[in-house]
This record gives C-alpha cells, sequence and structure tokens, in this order.
C-alpha cells in the first residue's frame, strides 16, 4: 500500500515538498486556504515557479496529488505543516498564528498518532509549545511529532529535497524513529538529532550563517567605496590560495528566508539579543537603500537633476540565478521610494516577473533593447543569465545612458566604458570616461 501524506500549505515548501514526494511513489493530498491556490494546482499549474515542479503537476495531479482546502479526513499516515510563518514589518516579531491554526486542522482531520512533521521555519521551541499542546488536546498521549527543517535553494529544491542531509528531530524516541523512516523514502542521507528545539535551531543557523557572510562581502564593498577601491579585485586577492575560509562577493541578500530568518533567530535568543544576526540583517537591508541613493547622486551629476529622468532596472525578482519569479525580499522594494522621492521615473525589465508585478511595484515595463535606449541610467540588479548575456555593442543606440550600475558586475566593463559610458557596481565607482560629456542624453532633463 503506498503511504499516503498531507501538506499543509501549498507555498513555496509546501509546493516543492509536494512534487518531489509524488515523484517518489507517495500519494500526497495538499491542503491550502486560498482558493486561487488551490484552483491553479487542479489545473496542474503551480503559482510559484520552480524547475520540474509544473512537470510534476501536470503529470499526476488527480492521480498521486489530490488538493483541497482540508486534508481528507483519517485518512493520511504522516501530516507535514508547512505553513508561512511571516515577521511583522514593524515589530520583527514572528507571527505563529498560521502554525497553531494548522496544528488544529491537522489534530481534526488525522487519527491519533498519524506522524506530525514541522516543516515551517519556527523559532526555537515552537515546536513544542504551539504544535504539541494542540495536538495533545486533541489525540491525548497518541502523539508523534517531529521537526524537520527545509533547506533548498530556489531553482535546485527538486534535487536537493533529495541530494541534502534531512535533519530531523523528535519529540521521542518513537517519533524520531517515524520521522527517520519517512524521510528515508525521500532523501538519499538523514541526520538525527536529539530533540525538537535542535533542528529548529539547525535551520535558523544555516540560514542566518548564509545572512552573515554575504554581509561581510557587503562590508568590504562599502569601505572599499569610500576609498575608491575595487573590492572585487580585495576579495579575489584575499581568497587567492589562502586556507581560510573564502569571502563572499558582494551582493544583495533577500527572498523568503533570508529576509525573515535573522528576526526569528532574534526572536529565539530571548531577553540577549545576538550581537551578529541583527547587524548583518541590518547591514544588508540597508545595501539596497544606499545602492538607490548612490544612483540618484549619479544621476544627478549627469543630468544636472534626478526630476524627469528615467531610469532602467534590469532585474526585479530577488535573484537571478538560479532563475526565480520571487519578489520576496526584493531589493527594488527598499529603492523605489528613494527613486520616487527623486523624481525618477523607474523602467522595469525581468525575465521571470510578468509586466503586471513590475506595475504594482511602480514601474514601467519595458523591453530589454528599449531599456539601453530609452533611459538616462541602467541599473542592473539581479545577475540572471539574460543580463550575462548582454552584447554591449549590440544594445546601445544613439542616445546612450550616461552610466550602467552592474550591481553583480556581469557585464562587459572594457565595452561599456569603451563606448563612454561610466561603468559602476556595488562598492566601485571609478570616474566617467572622458568621451562620456559628448554622449547625447536619453531624455531631456528640466533642473531644479
Amino acid at each position: 500500500m503506498r503511504t499516503k501524506i498531507g501538506v499543509v500549505g501549498l507555498g513555496y515548501v509546501g509546493l516543492t515538498l509536494t512534487a518531489a514526494l509524488a515523484d517518489k511513489g507517495f500519494t500526497v493530498y495538499g491542503a491550502d486556504v486560498s482558493p486561487a491556490v488551490l484552483a491553479s494546482l487542479s489545473r496542474g499549474r503551480p503559482h510559484i515557479f520552480e524547475p520540474g515542479v509544473e512537470d510534476v503537476f501536470a503529470e499526476r495531479i488527480g492521480r498521486d496529488i489530490h488538493v483541497a482546502t482540508e486534508l481528507p479526513k483519517d485518512t493520511v499516515d504522516v501530516a507535514v505543516i508547512s505553513v508561512s510563518t511571516p515577521v511583522d514589518d514593524v515589530t520583527r516579531r514572528p507571527n505563529l498564528a498560521n502554525l497553531a491554526a494548522a496544528a488544529r486542522a491537522v489534530a481534526a482531520s488525522c487519527r491519533p498518532g498519524t506522524l506530525v512533521v514541522v516543516r515551517s521555519t519556527v523559532p526555537v521551541g515552537a515546536s513544542r509549545r504551539i504544535v504539541l499542546p494542540e495536538l495533545r488536546a486533541a489525540w491525548g498521549d497518541q502523539v508523534r511529532l517531529v521537526m524537520a527543517p527545509e533547506r533548498t535553494i530556489q531553482g535546485q529544491a527538486l534535487r536537493e529535497l533529495v541530494e541534502l542531509p534531512q535533519v530531523v528531530g523528535g519529540l521521542d524516541d518513537e517519533s524520531l524513529a517515524a520521522g527517520v523512516e519517512f524521510f528515508g523514502g525521500l532523501a538519499q542521507a538523514i541526520v538525527p538529532v536529539s530533540d525538537l528545539e535542535t533542528a529548529e535551531l539547525v535551520k535558523l543557523s544555516n540560514n542566518c550563517h548564509t545572512d552573515l557572510i554575504y554581509s561581510f562581502g557587503n562590508e568590504i564593498a562599502l569601505i572599499a567605496e569610500r576609498h575608491g577601491l575595487d573590492p572585487l579585485e580585495v576579495i579575489r586577492a584575499a581568497n587567492v590560495d589562502y586556507p581560510r575560509p573564502d569571502l563572499a562577493k558582494p551582493g544583495y541578500v533577500g527572498g523568503g528566508c533570508l529576509s525573515k530568518d535573522p528576526y526569528i533567530m532574534i526572536d529565539s535568543a530571548g531577553e540577549r539579543a545576538p550581537f551578529l544576526v541583527g547587524k548583518a540583517r541590518e547591514l544588508n537591508e540597508y545595501l539596497p537603500v544606499h545602492v538607490a541613493e548612490t544612483v540618484v547622486r549619479m544621476l544627478t551629476e549627469a543630468r544636472g537633476s534626478s526630476r524627469g529622468t528615467r531610469l532602467a532596472v534590469l532585474g526585479w525578482a530577488y535573484k537571478g540565478w538560479p532563475p526565480t519569479d520571487d519578489m520576496r525580499g526584493t531589493p527594488i522594494a527598499a529603492m523605489m521610494p528613494v527613486f520616487s522621492a527623486a523624481g525618477v521615473t523607474v523602467l522595469g525589465h525581468d525575465p521571470m516577473v510578468t509586466d503586471e508585478v513590475i506595475q504594482q511595484y511602480g514601474g514601467e515595463p519595458v523591453s530589454l533593447d528599449k531599456a539601453f535606449t530609452d533611459a538616462d541610467a541602467v541599473l542592473v540588479i539581479n545577475d540572471h543569465p539574460d543580463y550575462r548575456a548582454i552584447r554591449i555593442p549590440e544594445v546601445l543606440g544613439t542616445a546612450r545612458p550616461a552610466f550602467i550600475y552592474d550591481s553583480w558586475r556581469v557585464l562587459d566593463a572594457d565595452a561599456v566604458t569603451a563606448a563612454g559610458i561610466r561603468y559602476a557596481g556595488l562598492g566601485y565607482l571609478p570616474a566617467a570616461p572622458a568621451a562620456a560629456g559628448s554622449v547625447a542624453p536619453a531624455t531631456e532633463v528640466a533642473t531644479a
């Protein structure tokens, strides 16, 4: 008999897990409160982009994958909770209402003793404090509960769900054994840990460490910028044949996890705030604002005023590689208020993001070729392969941008400067080439 799995919450984590489990031969029942999500999935059309997921749903929906507002009564052998655990925009405290509601729904729809897996990212102690009481209230002592954090990267989730070691922490030995057996049917390696709390802290540790190491690269970039140095040269030289951990290149740090999980880690620390986690997140959140302010200043220097200028922004999703359409933690969200206050019209392009989403964020959709011919300046925010493939001489017209701010340094810098266009990047602000003064502006600009 095929094992039946329930997945409560069909956001990114639940969606990819559902596809991976179905591909491994499980029968999966997905539950979500969003009618739009259920309608789309019922047609075999995932609402979130992730390579391979659409193929699985198109083939298996209605056969191995079933979706509804609730899990079927007394049917599943394992219930996975993968609902969102957002942090408040003002207080930065995690909101665990979805977690509690999911636990109640599982307790009401599943048999006592059903293995319950917490997959959501939660503060240390939340599985025991929030989920366990809901299950015990309905099932008494017949509770089997594990915490098994999701640790995949967008763009490679289906592969990593199988290849990455799966960490599992249990309420007790019986729960742990059941969790290890379940994930043994999906992942190639299992890492059992002592308890629920250890598994919770594993997830937070992974993501906060990533936020920390990226923040140090950004720190180097900001210091290099003040001294007129090239941060990539500094980092390359520091890393050459040096036996200690490599320094990370500067870059924006967003996404659904890295923009949220540090605050969950801080909440887990209690009254004594961590020394590093909050500062790293503060720096990474400052970087897009710093870049936006720098771009406005460069526009003012080039055109006499920023007001009335047109800035083409390439890359609106939070990252370009692996490609995604995810706007959670996108740098443009922090940049747009700066551009708006400076009177800059923002043109937007992204191979993965729809025109409607660009408009929702305040941009005017533009084609890639028009971005280089109809704007006073170009800002490249992510490193999508389409941007890496740009051949500068082929995209330029008669009226050329005053500068190109290439955040990830993916363009041909020599080709840019040879065309008389100033080239810049994160922490890298060389002077404009001498020929820049003879280049015609892309638009008329009224000085203020």
